[in-house]
């Protein structure tokens, strides 16, 4: 009996968190620009997304920051957890809290500070404070996913390779870098799905001429009910879904890896 009403209150609350993606997702799809009555099943809202300059252009600009703001933060991040990994314990415990702050901090409270930083130094908003704004928040995560796997590694691994006869460029590529390849993937999905799925941030920092989809649903949204809001946010819903699906595809099998 417990068990049972577990699922039911289960069930309840997922069906309270996705009922509104799911009306959201069907009326996408309806003939109708009133979101009330059903008219018929039509595709001519996602015709007209793909045919809509202004929306091209966000889609643009939101790959571009996505793209460089992933690679950056991967990188920075796969280097910044290597160094964490070699601390000493009582150093390490400071630096993990100051990564953990961007995390932690609410999304309105980190564009705030960003953007009176950029003000602050002289620097005009647009498409580089938008992603340097995205590698900001990006890294902490990256380093969050890649340092247990580092963690993980046999002790003096690197070292043994050079003992070996192996380069440290060897050492790390062939040796260091196959093993914590499944946190940098996860890490670099993380870091691309915030990047898309942000909007706080974005439009605290893009300024006047750069908007990503985030920004563009919400100036679409503030003109009135535009039936290619549902059909934009129902592909920005299907693609992080995806990104989702492969990161914890690629967590299963890191883990089944380690078994």
């Amino acid at each position: 009996m417990k068990k049972a009403f577990k699922n039911i209150a289960f069930s309840l609350i997922l069906l309270f968190l996705y009922a509104p993606i799911f009306v959201l997702i069907i009326y996408s799809f309806n003939d109708s620009k009133i979101m009330g009555p059903w008219s018929g099943f039509t595709l001519k809202w996602y015709v007209m997304l793909f045919q809509d300059r202004y929306i091209l252009q966000a889609l643009y600009y939101t790959l571009i920051i996505a793209v460089i703001a992933t690679t950056v933060s991967t990188v920075i991040g796969t280097l910044s957890a290597m160094g964490l990994y070699r601390m000493r314990a009582k150093l390490k415990k400071p630096y993990l809290l100051l990564n953990n702050i961007p995390v932690l901090v609410p999304d309105i409270v980190m564009g705030i500070t960003l953007m009176s930083l950029f003000i602050f130094i002289g620097m005009k908003m647009g498409l580089t404070t938008i992603i340097i704004a995205h590698i900001t928040f990006c890294i902490p995560y990256v380093i969050l996913a890649v340092l247990p796997r580092f963690t993980r590694l046999p002790e003096n691994i690197f070292e043994a390779a050079l003992d070996l006869g192996a380069t440290p460029k060897q050492a790390f590529w062939k040796v260091l870098f196959p093993e914590i390849l499944p946190g940098v993937t996860s890490g670099a999905l993380i870091a691309f799905t915030l990047s898309i799925d942000d909007f706080v941030i974005s439009f605290f920092t893009a300024g006047n001429g750069v908007s990503n989809l985030s920004i563009t649903i919400y100036s679409m949204a503030k003109a009135g009910i535009n039936p290619k809001i549902n059909a934009l946010s129902t592909i920005m819903f299907g693609a992080i879904m995806i990104l989702l699906i492969l990161i914890n595809i690629r967590n299963e099998k890191s883990v089944k890896n380690v078994q």
